[in-house]
């Protein structure tokens, strides 16, 4: 398969999102980094974007609550190469009724190769590494190559 090369840029598209049990932990991760998260956009799903606005005073895009779409609607955006970087305070313990569209996201984030954090300690890893005041760069197939292979082969 093809590769494109794809670069992260310094400022990050950063998308925040926070299931129920978890928006205080992302809330309180959000005001202790507050001074690195000022310097990149930042977005997130409906009630986590305005949670962590209201405790921080950080602005953040809102989309749809994650159960009527707004992990689908970050998943297009880092199809579309607006959303380059994930914090997503998932909880493990507990059912979600949108399961499907958190995996999907998840899934999408590794198809093009985002880099996303599950829990405090990931993204404090994420937040403190050199690159995050770098560019980066990364490679992610190239689909449209991919698409006219498979087409070829049927």
């Amino acid at each position: 398969m093809e590769y494109l090369t794809l670069t992260i840029g310094k400022q990050k598209n950063i998308a925040l999102i926070a299931h129920d049990s978890k928006k205080h932990e992302m809330i309180d991760w959000c005001e202790a980094n507050k001074e690195i998260l000022k310097g990149h956009f930042l977005c997130g799903t409906g009630t986590t974007a305005r949670m962590i606005t209201e405790a921080t005073g950080l602005p953040v895009k809102g989309y749809n609550s994650g159960p009527l779409g707004g992990d689908q609607q970050i998943g297009a955006k880092i199809v579309e190469g607006r959303v380059d970087f994930v914090i997503f305070f998932s909880d493990p313990l507990t059912a979600q009724p949108h399961d499907p569209d958190v995996k999907a996201l998840l899934r999408i984030a590794q198809v093009y190769d985002i880099p996303i954090a599950n829990n405090k300690a990931t993204a404090d890893f994420m937040i403190t590494s050199p690159l995050m005041n770098a560019e980066y760069d990364h490679n992610v197939i190239n689909f449209h190559q991919n698409i006219k292979e498979r087409a070829s082969t049927l």
